[in-house]
């Protein structure tokens, strides 16, 4: 559910009129509802009841200081996978200790400020960064607390660029190495063992992988207990998909109880650390973008509009399909068979093909379920300024990035002498 919706025929975010912002903020631009955010947060949070359990946004979902703030007044953790990530928390609020470090190219500097900083727990993703991540905390006299992200050999049955659980993907390191590894660490004077972790892919649909993944890793766990390993938690990841078209996503409750029932019968009572980003931020947000042209096409018109693929590259990139609506409706403007464009010089810039949509030129359109994988995969391609973000707050909206301009972004840049 998303606090995104229609009054009068015209579309709003909670209590305020995207026309309103559009007109005062300008296009494109992301809009979020705080509301949703609260409420998707909380969709993870409260069904787990009293098992421990630790729920840690994924940061690379929607970095947004706002957005940030918003999830660590709710006592949310953080994932992160860049040092970048971690100085966004640290700038929103957020506390190092409830940070895990994720990712397969952590660098000497970034494993250098995690262990200054004092991060809950980094992810190993292969021996060559164990051997790294002792050397580090033994030079700054530190223990580094590290648990080993399991490569399960899952198929998660999503599409093949955010497949991270199977053993041809370069994430985690095989069950099989598992032991040893293990081993290795625990000999190790500068490493403290905390844990075990999980993440098999993105946009999962199904329970079955998930399932199947915990099982597998369960079995690891107890053969580490019988070695003497003892740990203290598990990070089953993140993964659960979002509804972007007609898809019927477990919800955060039957994921989690699907969840508690096998760590139950596995007799497993080990504190659970998940990782959502897309599930709370991906419908909590949306792209406001207005109609530059439109252009007749062989098949139909095409929608010239003033976002692109820079403002929104999932499209173009995965070729993902977002809902396209028309923030105003119920007036006379005809209907269209129309593919909907952006100004990039390129083909591939579309941010949906195949529509039918009632739109003339300078008509208002929402891109829904763009509040993950929407600004933070954005970019300057074409010198293009890279749009305003808003956060609406009932009656309320704050402009939470102001919009980039042409200045700002040769601002870096240098003539030769």
């Amino acid at each position: 559910m998303d606090h995104f919706g229609y009054r009068q025929d015209h579309l709003f975010a909670e209590d305020v009129s995207l026309a309103t912002i559009a007109d005062n903020v300008g296009t494109p631009c992301y809009v979020y509802s705080r509301a949703t955010l609260e409420r998707h947060y909380r969709a993870f949070d409260e069904p787990f009841g009293e098992y421990p359990r630790h729920v840690c946004y994924a940061v690379k979902a929607n970095g947004n200081l706002a957005v940030l703030q918003v999830l660590q007044r709710l006592g949310a953790g953080f994932d992160i996978v860049s040092g970048g990530e971690l100085d966004r928390v640290l700038a929103a609020g957020g506390a190092a200790g409830d940070v895990v470090f994720s990712g397969v190219g952590k660098s000497i500097g970034e494993i250098e400020q995690a262990l200054q900083a004092g991060v809950r727990s980094l992810s190993i993703e292969s021996e060559a960064e164990l051997e790294r991540v002792d050397a580090i905390a033994r030079t700054l006299g530190k223990k580094a607390p590290v648990a080993f992200r399991i490569n399960p050999d899952v198929d998660p049955g999503t599409h093949p660029y955010i497949a991270t659980g199977l053993r041809e993907n370069k994430f985690g390191v095989p069950a099989s190495d598992a032991l040893r590894l293990y081993q290795r660490a625990v000999a190790m004077d500068s490493i403290n063992i905390t844990g075990i972790a999980c993440h098999i892919g993105s946009q999962l649909t199904q329970l079955d992988p998930f399932c199947d993944a915990l099982e597998r890793v369960l079995d690891l766990v107890d053969i580490l207990s019988d070695n003497g390993i003892v740990l203290q938690h598990l990070d089953l990841g993140g993964g659960v998909g979002i509804c972007y078209a007609d898809e019927n996503p477990p919800t955060p409750a039957e994921y989690t109880q699907a969840m508690l029932k096998i760590l139950r019968r596995r007799g497993c009572h080990l504190s659970v650390t998940l990782e959502p980003g897309r599930a709370i931020a991906g419908n909590a947000g949306i792209l406001l973008t207005r109609v530059e042209y439109i252009k007749p096409g062989p098949a139909g018109d095409f929608l010239i509009v003033d976002a692109a693929m820079n403002d929104l590259l999932r499209p173009a990139l995965y070729q993902a399909w977002h809902e396209v609506v028309a923030v105003s409706r119920g007036g006379t403007s005809p209907v269209r068979d129309c593919d909907i464009v952006g100004p990039v010089c390129e083909s591939g810039d579309f941010i949906a093909r195949g529509r039918r949509l009632a739109a003339v030129q300078g008509d208002l359109l929402a891109v829904r379920s763009a509040g993950a994988y929407g600004f933070v995969m954005s970019s300057n391609y074409n010198a293009r300024p890279r749009p305003a973000e808003v956060m609406v707050d009932g009656a309320a909206y704050h402009v939470v990035r102001e919009r980039e301009t042409s200045a700002s972004l040769s601002a870096q840049e240098k003539l030769l002498p």
